[in-house]
């Protein structure tokens, strides 16, 4: 027993050196839990034949996996009672046998192979510990007995889907009833004597629960020592004062943006209101009323936006028969002197000919000339006008 104890000491520690090697994330407390269900056959491991003398086994058993080698297993099994009538009657149970394990698990595939950051399809694990054994036939007296128990197998585990989130697993081992009676069964002593021990042939399914990590199992993670670590913050920290130097930036561009974009709205809405004036009224000894008609650079012909401030020139014709109008046209800077004389003096005609052809006024009441280039506004661009002017005496 002590030379068994020692090399399950030194397994343990060859497993929690071998631990160390590893930087695993959802290896908390509350992680790596599982539970199982088992099913089998108990037989004698001596002096008696495998299947006829075998019993049924169920159990249940609680996992807690420590590191990716070592694991400990709570594990309680019941063997169903075959006994003859009379003898259950005596033990007055359905169960001639019940033990208590608390199991040390080696998984032998990453103690020699290495985990690489999720259970393998197969693994084999090497099982051993001590626990509580109660017999309720014992020499078939009726009367239970307790005994230390002990316990040694293989699980052969089968990990299944994707997610590693069930194993079916194998399980052969020995128990051995470690109490053993001198001749006239005043004393017990511990012992391991095959005579007193049974096979345990079970297979189960165990089911893992979801760790801290969001997996159903350890992975591995990369560690980073303290200088990496502070490099990575400062790194992080410089990203937030670029990000925040580069928002402010960008709301000072919107700001701007949107301060020219109003500016340009307002310009617009000056221009059209410059456009779209009505005749001005002027009183000295005479009536006189004005109207500006913009053109387009380069063009003689009038737009449609235009067009209501010939028809208010007109309007005032048809409604004032003795009025008069004088349309003098203007061309911008831009181009030769003869250029702008000759669409100077179209823009005019422009202006006259919608006058008589679309609103039938009397072409005798209509002088239209050209000015030649048009210096009336600080704009150049404004100055492509023909500017009409009624006056009636």
């Amino acid at each position: 027993m002590k030379k068994s104890l020692i090399v399950l000491l030194s397994a343990l520690c060859v497993s929690g050196l071998n631990a160390q090697d590893y930087n695993l994330g959802g290896n908390k407390f509350g992680d790596n839990w599982s539970i199982g269900l088992n099913g089998g056959i108990a037989t004698p491991l001596t002096h008696s034949t495998f299947f006829k003398n075998s019993r049924a086994v169920i159990g249940l058993d609680i996992n807690k996996q420590l590191s990716p080698i070592y694991g400990l297993t709570l594990e309680s099994n019941w063997t169903i009672n075959t006994q003859s009538r009379m003898a259950a009657q005596k033990s007055g149970t359905a169960f001639d046998a019940f033990n208590l394990m608390l199991l040390n698990r080696l998984n032998l595939n990453n103690m020699f192979a290495g985990y690489n950051g999720q259970p393998r399809l197969f693994e084999v694990e090497a099982v051993g510990g001590f626990g509580w054994l109660r017999l309720n036939d014992f020499y078939e007296t009726g009367e239970g007995a307790n005994h230390l128990a002990s316990k040694a197998g293989v699980n052969f585990n089968f990990n299944l889907g994707e997610k590693k989130a069930w194993t079916v697993a194998i399980k052969p081992a020995i128990l051995w009833d470690m109490s053993m009676w001198d001749a006239d069964r005043a004393h017990s002593h511990p012992n391991f004597n095959a005579n007193y021990a049974n096979w345990e042939i079970t297979a189960g399914v165990i089911y893992h629960f979801k760790n801290s990590n969001g997996k159903h199992h350890m992975t591995k993670v990369r560690a980073y020592d303290a200088s990496e670590v502070s490099a990575l913050n400062a790194t992080i920290n410089n990203l937030r004062q670029d990000v925040n130097s580069k928002d402010e930036s960008m709301r000072n561009t919107a700001n701007k943006l949107r301060n020219e974009e109003q500016k340009s709205a307002d310009l617009e809405r000056a221009l059209k209101e410059c456009q779209n004036q009505g005749p001005k009224v002027i009183t000295n000894n005479k009536k006189t009323l004005e109207s500006v008609v913009t053109f387009r650079q380069g063009k003689i012909v009038i737009d449609a936006s235009q067009q209501p401030n010939v028809e208010r020139i007109a309007t005032y014709l048809k409604n004032h028969k003795e009025a008069k109008v004088n349309i003098l046209g203007y061309a911008s800077p831009e181009g030769s002197a003869e250029v702008n004389e000759r669409i100077a003096n179209q823009r005019a005609e422009a202006v006259k000919n919608m006058l008589v052809n679309k609103y039938r006024i009397d072409a005798r009441r209509i002088t239209a000339k050209g000015q030649g280039v048009g210096y009336m506004f600080e704009e150049p661009d404004w100055n492509r006008v023909s500017i009409c002017t009624i006056v009636e005496d």
